[in-house]
């Protein structure tokens, strides 16, 4: 008789390896989605253990106490307790603990033990504890906590068997968990679970007389008030060169293989509406969007590496002096650095900061983050306009111009940060930053590559829809009407694009745009990579396969250097991503912060625009 599914939750504090945990016993059989009624990201994944048991996992936001002060603690506390809306009741919870560092975890599983469900605690990391010279008495550790104990090396090949055959054991004796009378501990109450945690710990848990001193070493360099700025300034600033540097023969490589599909299509089919689709809507359009997918990746390979190594929150204390002056809390650092590949994972992430005035000021302010999807856009438009030669004899001026529009990103969310808390939290003083750092790990390479995998396939995901359908309807506007007879305009201005860009053109004019970039960005209100397809689709209508496979030398001729720097000034600012509006109405609960969002970034944009247009055209620019 086939059994049951069997549901397991994982259950830890924030960067005690659960990830890799739930990475090593369910590879690539994983699945992303919501929870249910919320925008925070779900990660559910299945395995098979050695009897033949199918197992499903749900990875549960990293979590320090079951109190319920943030998001993502009621959403970890709702799941353990069953009161999830549309989850299953978790069987079995697993509370996975660093080895290292077992202070937090001990509370955090006491509190777990009140909800009544059957638990086991996995010792993760446990082989950088044996190196650091830390004994761990596990029997006693499980006798002392009453709940079963394994190690566990996630990032070891065949490192969680003992876990997978302890799930097998339990599970054939699991029953219905018993009613609990689960209530949020008081703070004296967390006190003393606190020192009963230490007091376990100081029985089960032997440290080396000589404390590793690796850590203590680096963090000397890393976290000095000059010195830690300075290097994660380098940081970031290697990170922007890189996007250039080394993501452009993987970009080349692509666009040869669209440009060869172009011609391909063109020499197959006969002149007529199906080939200027295949050819000008679809591959010209997705094509200019896709071939961006090497810059995108590597980013999110230089986010996950830096998580990894265990340099995020090291980050986030280096910035909050900095932050605090802005009117932020220190835990809006990982958020704000999550927004550079996405503001919408950005956003969800603010959940992490308990206090909801801390929270909506990082939501109002993470849009204007240069995340990945702006790439595209300023990656079509610094290419075409600005050289591709080495400054100092060493820097690529194309990579540096890429680092200032970050950098106006980050500054420009400071300054608006400030004036939020000047004009409308005036009387509010954030809370102290209290923030556990983690020893510093190699970062693993299976977990790495999972998790780049799992955001290129979200991006191509993106791509084959939403970025599909528009440019079909961008590829209709710009075909239809056909011209009369005997025209000799081209074909495109008798056109509803044409149309609908010439009407909007008179208000876009004091900022340098023509009615071409009118056209892009309407249908870039769904995402914003879309404004880079709906300009090739434009323009290759418009000039034929010369523009198709060409569109940065097209744009060379076509635009002033005013326009195409008005057109960035643009991009920094605008609120041009529905999806980012719809999270942040969702997280805020309110239809009102929405609009403040939309309307105080679109001003931002004009005002930005209007600004770089005239300057650059007083400077010989136009």
């Amino acid at each position: 008789m086939e059994l049951p599914l069997l549901h397991l939750a994982l259950v830890g504090t924030p960067n005690s390896g659960k990830t890799s945990l739930f990475n090593a016993l369910t590879g690539s059989r994983q699945k992303v989605a919501n929870y249910p009624g919320v925008t925070v990201e779900r990660k559910e994944g299945f395995f098979v253990t050695p009897l033949g048991r199918q197992v499903s996992v749900v990875d549960l936001p990293g979590t320090y106490s079951l109190r319920g002060r943030s998001p993502d603690e009621e959403i970890t506390r709702d799941f353990v307790l069953g009161k999830a809306s549309g989850e299953t009741v978790p069987d079995l919870v697993l509370c996975v603990a660093d080895s290292t560092n077992l202070r937090l975890t001990i509370r955090l599983l006491l509190e777990l033990k009140r909800t009544g469900r059957p638990m086991i605690l996995v010792l993760n990391m446990f082989d950088i504890a044996s190196r650091r010279g830390i004994t761990v008495d596990v029997e006693r550790l499980a006798k002392e906590l009453g709940v079963l104990v394994v190690t566990s090396i996630a990032v070891r090949k065949g490192g969680t068997a003992d876990l997978l055959q302890l799930t097998d054991d339990i599970s054939a004796k699991l029953a219905e968990p018993q009613e609990n009378s689960w209530r949020a501990l008081s703070v004296s109450e967390l006190r003393a679970t606190q020192r009963e945690a230490d007091r376990i710990i100081a029985d089960c848990v032997s440290l080396p007389a000589r404390p590793d001193t690796w850590t203590a070493r680096i963090d000397a360099v890393v976290l000095h008030p000059v010195g830690g700025l300075i290097v994660l300034a380098l940081i970031l600033f290697v990170m922007f060169q890189a996007v250039f540097a080394w993501a452009q023969p993987l970009m080349d490589l692509l666009n040869s293989g669209f440009d060869a599909l172009g011609e391909f299509i063109q020499a197959t089919l006969p002149g007529g509406l199906l080939q200027s689709f295949l050819q000008n809507g679809v591959i010209s359009g997705v094509g200019s969007v896709i071939v961006f997918l090497p810059q995108i990746i590597i980013i999110f390979l230089f986010i996950l590496l830096l998580e990894d190594f265990g340099y995020m929150a090291r980050a986030a204390f280096l910035m909050d002096r900095i932050m605090g002056g802005a009117g932020l809390h220190g835990r809006a650092f990982i958020p704000l650095l999550s927004s550079f590949a996405c503001a919408i994972p950005g956003i969800m992430a603010t959940r992490v900061i308990d206090n909801k005035r801390d929270r909506l000021t990082t939501i109002l302010i993470a849009p204007l983050m240069t995340c990945s999807a702006r790439i595209p856009v300023y990656t079509l438009i610094i290419s075409a306009f600005i050289p591709a030669r080495d400054v100092w004899g060493f820097i690529n001026l194309q990579g540096l111009v890429m680092f200032g529009l970050y950098a106006a990103g980050i500054i420009s969310a400071l300054l608006v940060s400030f004036l939020i808390k000047f004009f409308m939290l005036r009387d509010f003083a954030p809370a102290p930053f209290m923030l556990e750092l983690p020893d510093y790990k190699m970062p693993r390479l299976k977990s790495i590559a999972i998790g780049i995998y799992t955001r290129a396939k979200m991006f191509l995901q993106r791509a084959g829809t939403t970025i599909f359908s528009m440019m079909v309807l961008i590829w209709f506007l710009a075909s239809f009407p056909q011209p009369p007879a005997g025209a000799t305009e081209p074909a495109i201005d008798f056109s509803l694009a044409a149309i609908i860009g010439k009407a909007m053109e008179p208000l876009l004019a004091p900022v340098g745009f023509n009615w071409q970039i009118a056209v892009a960005l309407i249908p870039g209100m769904a995402a914003r990579e879309v404004a880079v397809a709906a300009l090739g689709t434009v323009y290759a209508i418009e000039g034929g396969k010369e523009a198709a496979e060409q569109i940065g030398q097209v744009l060379a001729t076509k635009w002033s250097l005013a326009t195409a720097l008005s057109l960035l000034a643009w991009y920094i600012f605008a609120p041009q991503c529905a999806s980012t509006l719809a999270v942040i109405r969702r997280e805020t609960g309110s239809w009102a912060w929405m609009a403040v969002t939309f309307a105080y970034m679109l001003v931002l944009a004009y005002a930005a625009s209007l600004v770089t247009y005239n300057v650059a055209v007083a400077f010989g620019a136009g």
